[in-house]
C-alpha cells in the first residue's frame, strides 16, 4: 500500500510509524473504542490503547456474545528470540483465546518467510521455532486448543497460495509493497494462505478469524481481505477480522524493536543479567541535568523505560500512573527508573526462562509435521 508520502508500508523493514492516525485512514482501521464496551474484562494492551485499532472485530465479538466459534490467527518468523513486540502479540493471541470457550488458535510458524527474508534453511528455523513455541506456551497458550503447524509442512497453505496467484498480478504486490524480491511477495501470499486456512472445510470453516498483529502488518491484512473477499463465493468465506498493536520502541529510543539491532533489543531469552545492562543503558525522556529534571519534569512518551513499564511489565494501571506523575513532577530521576525496570525485568526473565524449559519437549512435539485434523 502506498501512503500519501509516496513510501510504502514494508512489513519486512519498516523502522517507525509516527503518525498512527494517518495510518487508520489510510488502511481503513477503526478506533478501538468502536468496540472497547463490547470486549469483557479489556487487558492492559487494549486499556492503555495499546491495541489501538481494528477492522471487523465487530465480526468476532458477535459469534463471542452469541457463544459461536471463532479463531484467533497469528503466527511468528522463527528468525531469532521472541523479542517484545512478538511478546505482545502472543498475550493477545492469549487472550482472545482465553475469553471463550468456542475460541481455537491458529499457530504459523512462517518459515517460507524467514527462508525468503532471512536466507535461513528450515532446518536452522525449526530449531529456532521449538524455543519460539515454547515461549508462547510458557505465557499461557492452551496447546488443547491450539493448531500449530510450520508453513513448510502445511500442503492447505501451499495450495491456497498457489490457487490464489490466478488473480494477483506483480502490479498489484508491487502497488502494496513496493519493489521486492519475488520470494517476498511468494511469502505474502502464502501468509494470506495462513490467514483464511481455519475457514476451509478440513477446518470447519468457514468461521471469524481475528489477527493480532502490529501496525506495520497492516499491508498484509489488506492483501488478505482484497483476496478473500474475490473467493468469498468459491470458498465461503467470512472477511478476516485484525487487531493492531503499536511498535515497540528500540531500547536506542530511534525506531522499531528489531531482531537486527541486538543492543537495541530486549528478548524473552536474554541472559538477566545482559537485559539489566541494556535496560541500564537505554534512551529515557530525562533532562539534560538533575536541576533541569527537577524543574521541569521527564518526558514519559519518549522514554523506552516507561515503555517498558506500560507495554511490558506491569499489570497494575495505578502503578504505572504512580510513575508517570513521579516522571512529569520531577520527583523520580532518570536513574532511579531504570534500576526499578532493571531488576524488575531480570527477575520476570528468569522466571520466564525457567517455565519455557518445562515446554520445550512439549513444543518440538507439536511441531512435528501434521496436518489438518
Amino acid at each position: 500500500m502506498t501512503l500519501r508520502n509516496n513510501t510504502h508500508l514494508d512489513p519486512w523493514s519498516v523502522k517507525d510509524i509516527k503518525n498512527y492516525s494517518s495510518l487508520m485512514d489510510e488502511f481503513g482501521i477503526e478506533p478501538i473504542e468502536t468496540v472497547l464496551d463490547r470486549i469483557p474484562n479489556p487487558n492492559k494492551y487494549l486499556r492503555r490503547r495499546i491495541s489501538f485499532g481494528h477492522v471487523d472485530l465487530g465480526v468476532v465479538l458477535e459469534a463471542l456474545e452469541k457463544n459461536e466459534h471463532y479463531v484467533v490467527m497469528s503466527g511468528i518468523k522463527p528468525s531469532g528470540p521472541f523479542h517484545l513486540g512478538s511478546k505482545i502479540t502472543a498475550e493477545e493471541i492469549i487472550y482472545f483465546q482465553k475469553l471463550s470457550s468456542k475460541a481455537m488458535v491458529s499457530y504459523c510458524i512462517a518459515d517460507y518467510e524467514t527462508y525468503a527474508d532471512n536466507r535461513m534453511s528450515f532446518d536452522e528455523s525449526l530449531k529456532i521455532a521449538v524455543e519460539n513455541v515454547a515461549d508462547i506456551l510458557a505465557l499461557g497458550l492452551d496447546p488443547k486448543k491450539a493448531y500449530i503447524y510450520r508453513q513448510s509442512t502445511n500442503k492447505h497453505v501451499l495450495d491456497m497460495a498457489l490457487a490464489f496467484t490466478r488473480d494477483v498480478t506483480y502490479n498489484m504486490l508491487e502497488a502494496i509493497y513496493g519493489d521486492k524480491p519475488f520470494g517476498l511477495y511468494m511469502s505474502a501470499l502464502i501468509q494470506v494462505g495462513d490467514i483464511l486456512l481455519p475457514q476451509t472445510k478440513d477446518f470447519k470453516g468457514p468461521k471469524p478469524v481475528i489477527v493480532p498483529v502490529g501496525a506495520d502488518q497492516a499491508p498484509h491484512i489488506r492483501l488478505t481481505r482484497d483476496i478473500a473477499r474475490k473467493y468469498q463465493e468459491e470458498y465461503g468465506f467470512i472477511l478476516p477480522s485484525a487487531i493492531y498493536h503499536k511498535l515497540v520502541k528500540s531500547l536506542t529510543g530511534t525506531a522499531k524493536m528489531s531482531k537486527r539491532e541486538p543492543m537495541g533489543l530486549l528478548t524473552l531469552n536474554d541472559n538477566p543479567e545482559v537485559a539489566r545492562k541494556k535496560i541500564l543503558e537505554a534512551f529515557t525522556g530525562g533532562r539534560e541535568t538533575v536541576s533541569l529534571q527537577r524543574k521541569l519534569g521527564g518526558e514519559p512518551e519518549k522514554c523506552t523505560i516507561y515503555e517498558l513499564l506500560m507495554y511490558h511489565f506491569v499489570e497494575d494501571d495505578d502503578k504505572v500512573k504512580t510513575r508517570y506523575e513521579a516522571c512529569v513532577s520531577g520527583k523520580n530521576l532518570c536513574g532511579e527508573c531504570k534500576a526499578y525496570v532493571a531488576e524488575f525485568v531480570a527477575e520476570y526473565l528468569r522466571h520466564h526462562q525457567k517455565k519455557r524449559l518445562q515446554y520445550i519437549d512439549l513444543a518440538r512435539k507439536l511441531l512435528q509435521t501434521k496436518t489438518a485434523t
